[in-house]
């Protein structure tokens, strides 16, 4: 299950990991308000949708006065935000989080996830956070930190400072880069999440870190322990067919081709699958 933005924010924040100062709106006549709530004069713009890749969708917009920040949500509220991580709809735009801008100094990447293939939470971490971390795992991997941690252990303080070291992190930043990462960590393990990321963790000028972006996903199967996290769902962001399915427990995958594809079992689903593209068409559904 995903959530939006604005809510991995508000559990960051519950666990001590800093956040810009935020609103949420859902309608255009907020926007102003929202200006005088936060003060400053530049103000960012986002889009919340269930999608990475907002940015380069035009999602996420910069504005330097109140009127530009009017027709940023103008423009944005009610649209389909098309991005490299949607399909040719895109998702449907019902909340905008606006924000006040930082002083960047720098941007870094930081993430958890469940590692199948050694069965370990692993921590990504890098110095190239920002908008082309896709590109930097795929052209230049060795740019990315990776740290596994056993599932029936714990992320010690000592794991922190280690990761910390590789980045050459300040002993200031360090302390508060060990404390974000042991507070996503649990967060991570107690919520059941199968993925966290932060992109980017910046370094403000003042030398703060802040979680300018937040993303969580969570696992499927453990929902039923989360009452609070079910919660937190919005089924605008999902596909129909999918969402009907799962009322009736029923495991459907909505694709992009043409021909339909009725299976018993995974296994059997996949190399299908394979065939039909081998041959030079695309499944429909799955």
């Amino acid at each position: 299950m995903h959530i939006h933005e604005y809510q991995a924010k508000t559990l960051f924040s519950r666990n001590n990991i800093k956040t810009p100062k935020g609103v949420l709106i859902a309608n255009t006549k907020e926007a102003s308000k929202a200006c005088s709530e936060l003060g400053g004069g530049i103000w960012v713009v986002k889009a919340q949708v269930h999608a990475g890749g907002r940015g380069k969708g035009g999602g996420v917009i910069l504005c330097y006065d109140v009127e530009a920040v009017e027709n940023a949500c103008e423009k944005l509220l009610g649209s389909q935000l098309i991005t490299p991580q949607t399909d040719a709809k895109g998702l449907p735009v019902n909340q905008l989080l606006i924000e006040a801008g930082q002083n960047i100094k720098q941007e870094l990447y930081l993430g958890l996830l469940v590692d199948r293939q050694t069965q370990k939470i692993t921590v990504l971490a890098s110095l190239e956070g920002g908008m082309d971390i896709e590109k930097v795992a795929s052209e230049t991997p060795d740019k990315i930190i990776k740290f596994g941690v056993d599932p029936l252990g714990t992320l010690s303080l000592q794991d922190c400072d280690s990761i910390a070291q590789q980045l050459n992190l300040t002993e200031m930043l360090t302390e508060q880069f060990n404390q974000t990462l042991l507070s996503l960590y649990e967060i991570f393990t107690t919520k059941d999440a199968s993925l966290i990321e932060i992109n980017p963790l910046i370094v403000t000028v003042e030398n703060t870190l802040l979680a300018l972006d937040g993303k969580i996903d969570f696992d499927d199967n453990a929902l039923y322990r989360h009452e609070d996290i079910i919660e937190l769902r919005d089924t605008s962001q999902e596909d129909e067919k999918e969402k009907e399915a799962g009322e009736y427990q029923l495991n459907y995958i909505s694709l992009d081709g043409t021909i339909g594809c009725m299976v018993n079992g995974a296994g059997l689903a996949m190399a299908t699958m394979d065939l039909i593209e081998h041959h030079g068409a695309l499944p429909l559904t799955s």
